[in-house]
């Protein structure tokens, strides 16, 4: 299986993009509350803005196919 080597931008993108999907997975998590504390889900602005900046500093912003790709070929699905 080949492996990705990137650069220190590309990894911080990429950390930063798994920081915010597990951040919108737990605020997703209605299970995890009672059943009558329903609250819209909210996602932290800083939690957002870092993955933001850090695409940006990878120049990979507006280029969503190259990053997936990236982050498939450093974080393969099993």
């Amino acid at each position: 299986m080949p492996t990705a080597v990137l650069t220190d931008r590309e990894r911080m993108a990429v950390q930063a993009y798994l920081r915010l999907l597990h951040t919108v997975r737990a605020a997703f998590d209605t299970a995890a509350g009672p059943p009558d504390a329903r609250m819209p889900p909210v996602v932290p602005p800083a939690v957002l803005a870092e993955a933001e900046q850090a695409l940006a500093a990878a120049g990979l912003t507006g280029n969503e196919e190259g990053f997936f790709r990236l982050l498939q070929s450093w974080c393969p699905e099993p």
